[in-house]
């Protein structure tokens, strides 16, 4: 079995970068791969990007990122990204990447992605240019992950996300503000790519296990909701023993 461990919304600055040493200390000993969904820092600026790397101090597993819209709100978030990259962190934008491991690979897709509601109650790209803007920024995002989905040649294919892609792990949001929190157009495009596994934040009020209409196993790992410093899954079929 491969096991993930997965975070979103640490929010991390100076003040929180000691405590998210200590909690994130076991990840190696727990996981072969760790993916941070989003909001990795509290405002968006270069010194906090620093400070999660203080964070990660003891993790020597591949770790995958998305950014969120904290980490985009100083619009800082090619430094945020460089700062990350030089620690060995994957951050990932309507882009792949693999990781061979001993019995199979695991491939990551990636996007922050963004809102506009859900089948029955979502926006449309009609009318005034701000929301053509809106809803064009989140189709353009859905179909870069789609693309690099698909060109994942992987024993297993997980998509991680800030935004969520499926309205299941909103429930406890108020519904007003579900277009803020994603977009079933990002749901979609990884059920038209294929995914084992789905990996999102940004709901710190929402619930934690969803799927997508095909059935993709979609999970909500900000930290209000799985109230611990990371969640860990186990993917593919376990490896027979030697005698067996």
């Amino acid at each position: 079995m491969i096991r993930v461990a997965a975070a979103g919304d640490l929010h991390v600055d100076r003040e929180s970068a000691a405590r998210w040493r200590r909690d994130l200390a076991s990840v190696s000993d727990a996981a072969d791969l760790l993916l941070l969904a989003g909001d990795l820092t509290q405002t968006g600026v270069p010194a906090e990007a620093d400070c999660v790397v203080e964070a990660l101090t003891h993790v020597s597993v591949p770790i995958c990122a998305v950014l969120g819209n904290h980490d985009l709100h100083a619009n800082a978030q090619d430094a945020i990204s460089k700062i990350l990259e030089r620690r060995g962190v994957m951050v990932l934008e309507g882009r792949g990447a693999v990781f061979p491991f001993a019995s199979q690979s695991v491939g990551v897709a990636g996007t922050v992605g963004f809102g506009g509601g859900f089948e029955g109650a979502c926006a449309t790209d009609f009318g005034e240019l701000e929301m053509k803007a809106f809803v064009g920024r989140t189709r353009r995002l859905a179909e870069r992950l789609e693309r690099a989905l698909a060109n994942l040649h992987a024993d297993l294919r997980i998509a991680l996300l800030h935004y969520s892609p499926v309205a299941d792990t909103l429930a406890g949001e108020r519904r007003e503000i579900y277009p803020f929190l994603g977009s079933g157009m990002l749901g979609e495009a990884i059920d038209r790519a294929g995914a084992d596994l789905i990996v999102h934040g940004h709901a710190h009020s929402g619930s934690e296990i969803g799927s997508t209409h095909r059935g993709v196993p979609v999970r909500n790992v900000a930290q209000p909701v799985i109230r611990a410093p990371y969640r860990l899954f186990e993917l593919g079929e376990p490896k027979p023993d030697a005698g067996d």
